[in-house]
């Protein structure tokens, strides 16, 4: 079998550059001064000779990595966290007919027209029969909502006999209503009206259920009261937008306060509309069903849910199975049945251009590779992921999920079990304390009754965690209006692309039942913390901040009286951000830090998650103590240099002094060049030299008579000790840890430590007393040298006894 050597150079040519582009050779010659200078991403003159392909490849591929190689001079031991995913085979094969598509354009008017048409009608016969949809045709679009808004162009011109020609005015005699769920993906009736011209009044959205069933499910008998108001006004119903799961555009969370916001009752929680009912009323008024959501793609499964296959019953459904199947810039989808195709044609979904019809290349080359077992083989494994993790997370306390008894009252609608709907790809969970089976007084029970915020703030630090943990399980964070923050589980849009195994769904699990304990300890600390930092005050002044992942906010607050406003704020600041340094110093595995990056109280250490074993009142008195220090020593540095600048003043007073002593003492006679030259030679003068010293514990000028007379240094200040809660500690045992409260809290070196001190046998002699002299002989080592030369042979039998302490008996006796 001939192939055309064009088409086997196309494939050649895609393999090289997905192999440049992924695994491309860097410059070893280009060191980090020369990226720097050489950035790409500065626009410059195109240039006059043409490039070589490789060139231009390895241009694109320094424009992708570019950031990469920034954060590894920053980060040279950390590895990059933007790593370009690998496409895999049916990626490529995707991208092939990107290639072809451009290749294929250039034919032949009548052969190009022969083969885009066998591809629109294998594409959409294989779609069909997949998704089960029966007698459909196919409309490939890049915008996923543009397939909904040719298809409200067609059932305009269906119901309005004179739009083609009259345009909007026909319009005015009997308004179109559009009808979608509270449901509904943000911004998606609004896009609609603006496309088609319409005014936001023919826009009605249709509340969820508020008593009976789903929270997320839209109120069919709401529905159909709304429909008859409308149509008892002149309106006319014109099409229902209905939900089967969540929509396919998921907003990542980037960080800690950044989240995709939902309104109450959203498709991402994974619930599907009662597609039946909706299909009779739809039937009864004559109006259009569109359906969209990614539990469409269980349709190709055996095992269907009710709500799902009734689905295939509407008169159009959107589908993306570019995300589903991990194929990269494949064409979204949508289904429709119609029998006119004039009005086809005329709403925009079929095209006359040949070329419009590639679009659907890219996934005939995708649906070939992968076969129909392949293609249900990946969903399947998508739900499998889900369920995996539903049966994990039900072993884990705290933990409440979407799959819960609908005896837990208390638990809110939005993580109730949706009706048969076993097999949703979707899973929510979320941290809530008040699952757990017991609870002591003052727990998070008490503690956090009506502050939902705290619990939505440790959530969405639980799904930072577990995405930085485990990324590869695309676990991303869900902000409902009535149901706080969850954290939502599909693998559906996420698997294909991060090639999410089981393994990482054990991971997750295994990483959340590491944090959960965390969690609980620092929730049922909180209270704690708070009522020991009002104990402290006024040093201590505990920050509110219910937005904060963590134990708290604490601020020191300096005892400064008689000051203003301003130099009390740059008191405060400074006294923080030194004691902030300090802690941080402490113990590693607490976190203290400055807060949030926006939005959070400034000057203060906020305290992040506790384990079990850390005692909160001695981390409260720890801070306390530290700030008090802190705030000493910055009085201690003010004070300085007033007194350094009056010790400096007496200084110069003294020692004028002592030179117009000198000078009555030595006469003028000797305060001539040569005269006095000579009247020292024949008769010296014995002077005595005064030397002063600066005390700055005392900010007193000091005479060093006494250092030369005793050769010791007065008023030297011992070492102090540790603080008092560090001398009750037990050897090995870390900073703010209970004894015997963890398996942490004592170092690996405290049981050598205890070994010792039991095994030291106890002394019955006293130690020697040492000579008063003697003792003080060993400090002033430095004075000495400088002070006393003449007396060196003196300081080196001191130094002597001061060294060998032991032998100070046998040098007395042999001398």
């Amino acid at each position: 079998m001939m192939v055309d050597n064009e088409l086997v150079q196309v494939g050649k040519s895609l393999s090289d550059a997905i192999r440049i582009l992924e695994d491309g050779p860097r410059d070893p010659e280009a060191g980090p001064e020369r990226r720097r200078f050489s950035r790409t991403s500065i626009p410059g003159p195109l240039q006059g000779d043409g490039q070589d392909v490789s060139e231009i490849l390895q241009l694109v591929h320094n424009l992708i990595h570019e950031e990469e190689e920034e954060e590894e001079e920053e980060q040279e031991d950390q590895p990059s966290q933007h790593r370009m995913h690998h496409v895999g085979e049916q990626g490529h094969m995707a991208l092939l007919g990107h290639s072809l598509a451009a290749y294929i354009s250039v034919l032949e008017r009548e052969r190009l027209c022969k083969l885009t048409t066998r591809i629109l009608s294998d594409t959409t016969m294989w779609l069909c029969r997949l998704f089960r949809f029966e007698n459909g045709s196919a409309y490939f679009h890049e915008d996923d909502r543009q397939g909904l808004v040719n298809v409200c162009r067609l059932v305009l011109h269906s119901r309005y006999e004179d739009y083609a020609t009259e345009g909007y005015s026909v319009l005015s005699s009997q308004q179109p209503v559009i009808y979608q769920s509270a449901a509904c993906r943000p911004g998606l009736g609004q896009h609609l009206c603006s496309q088609l011209g319409l005014p936001l009044s023919s826009l009605c959205t249709v509340p969820c259920n508020t008593v009976f069933g789903s929270q997320h499910q839209m109120d069919v008998a709401m529905l159909d009261k709304l429909i008859k108001e409308d149509l008892e006004t002149g309106k006319l119903p014109l099409l229902l937008i209905a939900n089967a799961g969540e929509y396919t555009q998921q907003q990542r969370c980037s960080n800690l306060y950044e989240h995709a916001w939902l309104p109450a009752g959203t498709p991402g929680a994974g619930h599907t509309d009662k597609m039946g009912r909706l299909k009779e009323l739809c039937e009864q008024y004559t109006m259009w069903l569109h359906v969209e959501g990614v539990n469409l793609a269980t349709l190709a499964l055996g095992q269907v849910s009710s709500a799902v296959l009734a689905a295939t019953k509407s008169d159009s459904m959107t589908l993306t199975p570019g995300l589903w199947l991990g194929l990269p810039a494949v064409s979204a989808v949508t289904l429709y049945r119609h029998e006119d195709p004039a009005l086809s044609l005329a709403a925009g979904l079929t095209s006359s251009q040949p070329v419009e019809k590639l679009r659907a290349l890219p996934l005939w080359l995708s649906l070939q590779y992968l076969g129909q077992n392949g293609i249900v083989q990946k969903i399947r494994q998508a739900a499998s992921l889900s369920q995996e993790l539903l049966q994990k997370l039900k072993s884990l306390s705290c933990i409440k999920t979407s799959d819960v008894l609908e005896t837990e009252i208390s638990l809110m609608e939005a993580l109730n079990m949706v009706e048969d709907e076993l097999t949703s790809p979707v899973v929510l969970f979320k941290f809530s304390p008040q699952t757990s089976a017991a609870s002591s007084p003052g727990s998070v029970e008490s503690f956090c009754a009506g502050e939902r915020e705290v619990l939505n703030a440790f959530n969405r630090w639980l799904c930072d965690q577990l995405a930085e943990l485990v990324p590869n399980s695309g676990v991303d964070v869900l902000e409902l209006d009535d149901e706080g923050t969850c954290l939502r589980f599909s693998p559906l849009l996420t698997a294909a692309v991060l090639r999410t195994q089981s393994e990482d769904v054990a991971g997750l699990a295994e990483k959340l039942s590491e944090l959960l304990p965390v969690m609980l300890s620092t929730m049922n600390c909180r209270q704690d913390f708070k009522e020991e930092t009002h104990r402290l005050a006024p040093y201590l002044r505990y920050v509110e901040d219910v937005n904060w992942p963590g134990l708290g906010a604490v601020r020191f607050e300096p005892q400064s009286e008689g000051i203003d406003e301003s130099r009390r704020q740059r008191e405060l600041k400074a006294i923080n951000g030194e004691l902030l340094k300090k802690l941080q110093e402490l113990d590693p595995d607490i976190t203290f830090s400055t807060g949030p990056e926006f939005g959070g109280e400034e000057d203060c250490v906020f305290v992040g998650m506790i384990g079990e074993d850390v005692d909160v009142a001695e981390l409260v008195e720890t801070i306390a103590a530290l700030g008090r220090d802190v705030e000493e020593n910055g009085r201690l540095l003010e004070n300085m240099t007033e007194v350094v600048r009056k010790g400096i003043q007496e200084a110069e007073l003294e020692l004028q002094k002592a030179s117009e002593e000198k000078l009555i003492e030595e006469g003028m006679l000797r305060q001539l060049p040569l005269v006095g030259s000579v009247l020292n030679w024949f008769s010296p003068v014995e002077s005595t030299i005064k030397g002063r010293t600066f005390n700055l514990t005392a900010g007193s000028l000091d005479s060093t008579e006494l250092t030369y007379s005793t050769k010791t240094q007065p008023g030297r200040p011992t070492l102090q000790d540790s603080p008092t809660s560090l001398s009750k500690r037990f050897p090995g045992q870390r900073l703010f840890r209970r004894p015997g409260a963890g398996p942490d809290s004592i170092s690996e070196t405290s049981s050598i430590g205890l070994a010792e001190e039991t095994t030291q046998p106890p002394s019955d002699e006293a130690a020697p007393e040492e000579d008063p002299q003697s003792a003080y002989e060993i400090i002033p080592e430095e004075t000495l040298e400088s002070a006393a030369p003449e007396n060196q042979p003196e300081e080196e039998d001191a130094d002597s006894i001061a060294r060998n302490p032991d032998g100070q008996e046998v040098e007395q006796s042999g001398q």
